[in-house]
């Protein structure tokens, strides 16, 4: 999916905003006017995003402020008023009653919200003024913050690295890792979530990608750019998983000795004969679990290493519940979870900035905000996003991310990104965008970009669009909601409402699409809002930020200092449906 969808994807947006120099909005408007729903729909997904994006940077936030104690909290059970451990704890596990009960208090079912946790909408509130104060004034902050925030999680992986392969256990943890699961290229619902992956960890779809872009020197080799972070970005997750999975090997490994340990303690209790020198040696162990009927009437747990690693744990269950189990298990622990919360923390905000971009620069490029200040208009909208977002630090909180991460992006970022080939590609012209990359980069795009820009990425993601909305057909969407009394998560379906729910967020993510088309069809003139015009203004331009910001510094200021033909004399005239718009280089005539 990174080859066939992930880089050239990547670089068609990366290169219209280049050439363009517009954000989402205006560039989908250039393109044709009846495409300008694009810009919109890319915005609502992000904002959707963002939304629920920004709950589990209150999460690590949460358990960052819970790292500096010794022990960490979520290493045992609490004691109720007779002394013993709660029941739930003892049922579960330590880290999994300190998530759902301790963390997150969460309610049996998405039915029952039982109110806002306090503590949870104080590190929400946290969140989103971090957010605020490093998007304010766009690219101009963020852009210095996004240093730290991509460069601090390798250090701290090369940290864990280093630790996690001396364990022992990493060499299993790193033999699963690698042993291929070939059945699983069958599973649609796994291309479906490596579409979605890559969609993700590249920010397309949410038109932040054409933002940043459009901040690039007209002549920026685009083309290097997406090879070169496409690479990173593919040796980053294989880096990341080699520290995951070394660490996860060694977290089975104990679970496994654990359990050979009680299946030894039940044997030598029912037969002593077999004990040695005070202890039942590993090779009469396995001979009596091969050769003992009696083994299936002691309770035993017939300990298997591969069934152990083989348990399926992604999401927030391997962050909150496996990982910080793991990390109860090294020495000095508190340092070890203070390290990773807070490489969580800088990969959460770093990802944040990009999804915030898209929806910041667009909302900007919107007329009736011209005179607004970007502070402003950031302030609105993390102040809008913090009020929402009090949905998901309730007692169903926790549901409703799931809900928002199931429906609000998935399908949305599909339809846009297939709505973007066709029209980059038939539209607007693959020869003629070939040429634009040409002239940017002095280089013409050879027979991989033409042939997967063509062909491949939208026949590949209209069979992934079909596919998702088949699957979601058959498959009646359901949720882990968590049983207190038996302490796990059981699989629920969810009630009608909440389907009726999942289907506006994922109708409302591409609603702007048809809309804007059919005003624009059939000349709804008064109900067209005046968007199609959208500039990105960059006010008050620092000296950090001048050399990115080479064509205009401020609304208003047509002072070019470029000299590009092209981009200097290329005003855009389009007469369609007896309107003319007339589109300017960064500025709005």
């Amino acid at each position: 999916m990174l080859l066939l969808e992930g880089i050239p994807l990547f670089l068609v947006e990366l290169a219209l905003g280049q050439k363009l120099r517009q954000g989402s909005l205006g560039v989908w408007n250039i393109i044709h006017p009846w495409l300008g729903g694009l810009g919109i729909a890319s915005t609502l997904v992000a904002f959707l995003v963002g939304l629920y994006y920004n709950v589990i940077i209150t999460w690590c936030f949460y358990y960052l402020f819970n790292s500096f104690q010794s022990p960490l909290p979520w290493s045992t059970c609490p004691l109720d008023s007779n002394g013993t451990a709660v029941k739930e704890c003892t049922a579960a596990t330590e880290t999994a009653y300190f998530w759902y009960r301790t963390a997150l208090d969460i309610s049996p079912s998405v039915d029952q919200p039982e109110g806002i946790k306090w503590w949870m909408a104080l590190c929400l509130l946290l969140s989103w003024i971090i957010v605020y104060f490093i998007t304010m004034r766009g690219i101009q902050s963020s852009g210095k913050v996004v240093y730290f925030t991509a460069l601090f999680p390798y250090a701290v992986l090369t940290i864990f690295f280093i630790r996690g392969i001396t364990l022992k256990g990493a060499g299993a943890g790193l033999a699963h890792m690698l042993q291929p699961q070939m059945h699983k290229l069958l599973d649609p619902t796994v291309w479906l979530d490596a579409a979605t992956q890559v969609f993700y960890s590249f920010n397309i779809g949410f038109g932040s990608l054409i933002a940043f872009g459009s901040y690039n020197p007209p002549r920026n080799n685009c083309v290097k750019d997406t090879l070169i972070l496409s690479v990173c970005n593919a040796a980053t997750a294989i880096y990341a998983s080699i520290v995951i999975f070394a660490i996860l090997g060694f977290k089975a490994v104990r679970s496994y000795d654990l359990c050979v340990q009680h299946d030894k303690g039940l044997i030598g209790e029912r037969f002593p004969g077999l004990v040695v020198n005070g202890s039942l040696s590993d090779e009469a162990y396995a001979n009596f679990l091969e050769f003992r009927e009696e083994s299936k009437d002691l309770g035993l747990r017939g300990c298997n290493l591969e069934a152990i690693m083989n348990e399926s744990v992604e999401g927030t269950g391997l962050v909150f519940i496996v990982f910080t189990q793991a990390i109860v298990e090294l020495p000095a622990a508190p340092f070890w979870a203070i390290l990773f919360f807070l490489m969580l923390l800088a990969l959460g905000v770093g990802s944040q900035i990009g999804t915030l971009e898209g929806v910041i620069s667009t909302v900007f490029d919107i007329q009736i905000v011209r005179g607004a200040r970007k502070e402003a208009v950031s302030a609105a909208v993390c102040i809008i996003s913090y009020l929402i977002g009090l949905l998901f630090v309730t007692g169903s909180g926790e549901y409703w991310v799931k809900i928002f991460d199931s429906f609000a992006g998935t399908t949305g970022l599909i339809f846009i990104a297939l709505l973007e080939s066709i029209a980059v590609m038939y539209i607007y012209g693959h020869r003629k965008f070939s040429q634009d990359i040409l002239q940017m980069t002095g280089h013409m795009p050879g027979p991989y970009w033409q042939i997967t820009w063509r062909f491949v990425g939208p026949v590949l993601i209209s069979v992934l669009l079909v596919a998702s909305i088949i699957y979601r057909s058959f498959d009646k969407p359901a949720y882990y909601a968590w049983n207190a009394d038996e302490g796990k998560s059981l699989l629920t379906p969810y009630p009608q409402w909440v389907l009726i729910v999942g289907g506006l967020l994922a109708t409302l993510s591409v609603l702007p699409i048809p809309v804007v088309f059919l005003l624009r069809r059939f000349q709804f003139h008064r109900l067209d809002t005046d968007i199609n015009k959208g500039v990105i203004r960059r006010n008050e331009t620092t000296i950090s930020t001048k050399q990115m910001m080479t064509d205009v510094d401020e609304y208003g200021d047509n002072a070019i200092e470029e000299e590009d033909e092209e981009e200097a004399l290329g005003r855009l005239e389009m007469t369609t449906s007896n309107r003319t718009f007339t589109i300017g280089h960064r500025d709005e005539h």
